[in-house]
């Protein structure tokens, strides 16, 4: 890979699913970073997706508003197939609110090694392994932290879906794109995608690009397909060679034993019996030699 230019390009691309309020908050505050991004690109399924969302919340910024799919993996590529001659292009969940400078600390990690193809930035906090966050908490909380000095670079395994950033010259020159065979909220699509790019460059963490993720519970998958989901994504991502075995079974049993304790108390925000009931049904196919992640578009 080459060194990338004095400026580089940086594209952001949202796929979104019915939180219109939280995405157009995010805008506002890409708005606001201290190195602004040269398009904003946002595939979205239904027109309820983009509610309040207008070229005036970022002015001088190209807002490109596109419609697609539902499904994480079908939204990200049509992004991915819309990129012009960006240098970078950063992956957001509609809910993840960047430090005002994630942007700057970002690049500067990508400039440190031209071997680097992929970063993900460090999360301050993570609602989503809880009730979830407000917009008005993560923007309280980003301007009581200051820009972090902390600029640890640190290989990782794979990049966290909710902020991830590729260089360009390596998704083109790979054809990269995420795999639609994962469904809706996907479930390790992130970590299917950065492993199959991980053999053309380094894939790391970079601890000065932060940010807070809302882990929105608006827009998720149903209890009962999240947790089909669980069990057959790894296996068929280990099958396919993006991941291994050991870790993909692991992750299985992992979450059928968290459903299983955590369903004699099931926390308010998390649907247990149906992420249990998906499980048992993940498993089932999983014996009888099935290794379909689609299925959960029939339960």
């Amino acid at each position: 890979m080459t060194d990338l230019p004095g400026e580089p390009k940086v594209i952001v691309g949202l796929a979104t699913s019915g939180r219109a309020p939280v995405l157009a908050a995010l805008i506002r505050e890409l708005n606001r970073q201290s190195v602004r991004p040269d398009r904003i690109v946002i595939c979205y399924k239904d027109p309820t997706d983009i509610e309040g969302v207008t070229p005036a919340l970022v002015p001088g910024c190209d807002l490109v508003l596109l419609q697609g799919s539902r499904g994480l993996p079908a939204q990200r590529n049509v992004i991915l197939d819309h990129a012009r001659d960006e240098d970078i292009v950063l992956f957001l969940d509609d809910d993840f609110f960047p430090q005002h400078d994630y942007i700057e600390k970002m690049l500067a990690v990508f400039r440190s090694d031209n071997r680097i193809a992929g970063v993900t930035g460090k999360v301050l906090e993570d609602g989503a392994v809880g009730p979830g966050l407000t917009v008005e908490h993560a923007l309280a909380a980003l301007a009581r932290s200051s820009s972090s000095q902390d600029n640890a670079i640190v290989d990782v395994f794979n990049t966290y879906g909710c902020n991830m950033a590729f260089r360009q010259d390596v998704i083109r020159h790979t054809a990269a794109r995420f795999d639609e065979r994962l469904p809706l909220y996907a479930w390790y699509e992130d970590i299917d995608f950065s492993r199959r790019i991980l053999p053309y460059g380094r894939i790391v963490r970079g601890d000065g690009a932060q940010g807070i993720h809302l882990g929105s519970k608006k827009g998720k998958t149903s209890g009962v397909r999240l947790g089909y989901s669980q069990i057959v994504n790894p296996l068929y991502l280990a099958r396919k060679g993006s991941y291994l075995w050991g870790h993909a079974f692991r992750s299985a049993g992992r979450h059928t034993l968290i459903n299983v304790v955590r369903s004699f108390r099931p926390e308010p925000w998390v649907d247990r019996q149906g992420r249990m009931k998906g499980n048992w049904l993940a498993w089932r196919d999983v014996l009888r030699g099935r290794l379909r992640p689609e299925h959960i578009l029939d339960l």
